[in-house]
């Protein structure tokens, strides 16, 4: 859960990847500030955020990486084009997947399915086994799923979609739990217009998008060598690609520890020598408040004293 205390988010309005029933709205509502707050579902995760940069919103809650699926590329890469927004904190959501029909439906009568298609991959195990014979579409949400099906005239007789969905369309669960894999988790995250990054807590992660000047042999690891001299743990890199043609790439990176900390700072500046270009998204609590082990020399009393001592050396003192 992100800490009231520490998400810098001033304003009541917040959108967020809708329709109703989505696991972004559940994130969205472990938000104590969200409970009374003007809640907006957009269909889509851009329009999302970009309700946030025209002021119509004062931050938007959208799906950023899930632990079987991966990095949600839609969002990964809407951050990284579009007009700049910074992360302000980050919710973690168990995903349960129910198989949710009109009442009075029973799995032998389901010949039609609709969900998303992260569901659909985190399902298609269960759903060769017990209904192997059933057409499965895919669409933009699983909660617009579910809204389709709450439908009396749908083609469609059921849904793969998170149990909120299933209440807020009337509908009931066929089958619970039928994810392939337990343990599955969707990292969500808090997004706002531009400002000071939010205040450390100790346990933080910091993203960025970073760009390679141009592409040689040990480019990558020029700068993942930034992050590694200085004691800074990668918790994320993935590629995208930049779209000026094959080959050309850029890297969605998160690291532990917060820009404020000397040694996540000295690294982006290092970083920002060797890159082309670095955009900056935000330095914000974990949401599992998991602390970063600082390496001896990495933290920032030795960063002050190894300043203080350079400083010293080039006014021709302490020689």
């Amino acid at each position: 859960m992100i800490d009231p205390r520490h998400s810098a988010v001033a304003g009541t309005r917040f959108a967020y990847f809708g329709p109703e029933g989505t696991f972004t709205e559940a994130a969205l509502l472990t938000l104590p500030e969200a409970a009374d707050a003007v809640r907006e579902p957009f269909a889509t995760v851009p329009a999302a955020l970009d309700a946030v940069r025209r002021g119509d919103a004062d931050a938007a809650m959208v799906p950023l990486e899930n632990s079987i699926e991966g990095p949600v590329t839609t969002t990964v890469d809407d951050l990284a084009d579009g007009d700049a927004l910074i992360i302000a904190g980050e919710v973690l959501i168990p995903v349960e997947f129910s198989l949710l029909v009109r009442p009075g439906t029973g799995l032998g009568d389901i010949k039609r399915v609709c969900t998303h298609p992260h569901a659909h991959a985190q399902c298609r195990k269960w759903l060769a086994a017990t209904l192997p014979d059933a057409d499965v579409s895919t669409g933009t949400s699983t909660a617009g799923a579910a809204m389709e099906v709450s439908d009396p005239t749908s083609s469609f007789d059921a849904a793969i979609a998170a149990p909120i969905a299933g209440r807020r369309y009337g509908l009931v669960p066929a089958a619970e739990g039928i994810a392939d894999h337990t343990g599955a988790v969707t990292r969500f995250v808090l997004v706002r217009r531009p400002g000071p990054p939010v205040v450390p807590t100790g346990a933080d992660r910091t993203s960025l998008m970073a760009y390679l000047t141009h592409d040689h042999p040990g480019a990558l690891l020029e700068f993942l060598t930034e992050f590694a001299v200085r004691g800074v743990n990668l918790t994320l890199i993935q590629s995208r690609p930049t779209g000026d043609g094959f080959g050309r790439y850029r890297f969605w990176i998160d690291c532990e520890g917060h820009v404020a900390d000397a040694r996540v700072g000295e690294a982006l500046i290092g970083l920002r020598r060797v890159c082309a270009d670095i955009r900056f998204l935000g330095s914000y609590p974990r949401a599992d408040q998991v602390r970063p082990e600082i390496r001896r020399g990495t933290h920032d009393d030795d960063y002050a004293e190894a300043s203080a001592w350079l400083s010293a050396i080039r006014a021709g003192r302490d020689l």
